[in-house]
């Protein structure tokens, strides 16, 4: 059975694995996109579609939680794309993000300074995405969670508003405030995002050997600004993304 076969199945049973570097300490980026490909092709065979992509990874406050250093990317497909309320029984030791997500006018080229980068977005939305772990106790090295799908689980994206060039100064000092049931559980800066904002992260992007071009219509989830903080059915979850000109986003876990 192939990486991408293992991992589906385990998708499908809820069933956790033992990190593939484990037994092979060998197992490298290069490994984990090709067997990231493969699990894509395996759902698309399944009729689900891709819609853009998520990076992960991407906050550098969180590096050493996870002990990851860089950030990567999965894609994001009409499956995993949820409005509320949303049940999170199948997945597996879920956290909770909000992001900003993009909405692609044009396809950014490398060396694009922000203005640039900015004018081939069409819109911009506050989203939450929801990541899941089939490694247990979120242990594993970034090869893994590569080859896991980058551990998307779900992506509830709010209300859009276009992108202007007014905005590229508040995408770099915005902050974000994450709620639980109405309390306080973190708060973030845009700065948390490989140091100034979104932009960065969509430049990163795009400069990266194993990303495929973003077409127009293209999703762009650029990462967690706060902690990623687990989940539990009940609850309902509130991002409130000051700064910019974006509706206050809520979602309920069942």
């Amino acid at each position: 059975m192939t990486i991408a076969q293992t991992l589906r199945d385990a998708f499908e049973t809820g069933q956790q694995l033992a990190p593939f570097s484990d037994a092979d300490p060998g197992f490298d980026l290069a490994a984990g996109y090709a067997a990231q490909r493969a699990l894509t092709a395996l759902r698309q065979q399944d009729g689900a579609r891709v819609i853009g992509v998520k990076a992960g990874f991407t906050n550098t406050q969180i590096w050493d939680t996870f002990g990851i250093r860089a950030p990567i990317h999965g894609p994001v497909f009409d499956t995993s794309l949820a409005t509320g309320p949303i049940s999170i029984a199948a997945f597996m030791e879920p956290l909770i993000e909000p992001e900003l997500v993009f909405r692609m006018a044009s396809t950014p080229k490398p060396g694009m300074d922000d203005a640039a980068l900015l004018a081939c977005v069409e819109a911009i939305a506050p989203g939450f995405e929801i990541v899941q772990s089939v490694f247990p106790g979120w242990r594993f090295t970034a090869p893994d969670s590569v080859a896991a799908g980058a551990m998307h689980g779900a992506l509830v994206v709010g209300a859009f508003r276009p992108a202007t060039p007014a905005m590229r100064a508040a995408l770099a000092d915005f902050t974000v405030e994450l709620r639980c049931d109405g309390t306080v559980m973190d708060q973030g800066h845009a700065a948390n995002l490989l140091g100034s904002g979104p932009l960065e992260v969509l430049r990163h992007l795009i400069g990266l050997d194993s990303m495929e071009p973003l077409n127009p219509g293209d999703l762009v989830s650029t990462g967690t600004v706060t902690r990623a903080l687990p989940i539990k059915p009940g609850q309902t979850w509130q991002a409130r993304f000051n700064g910019l000109p974006l509706a206050e986003l809520s979602v309920a876990l069942t």
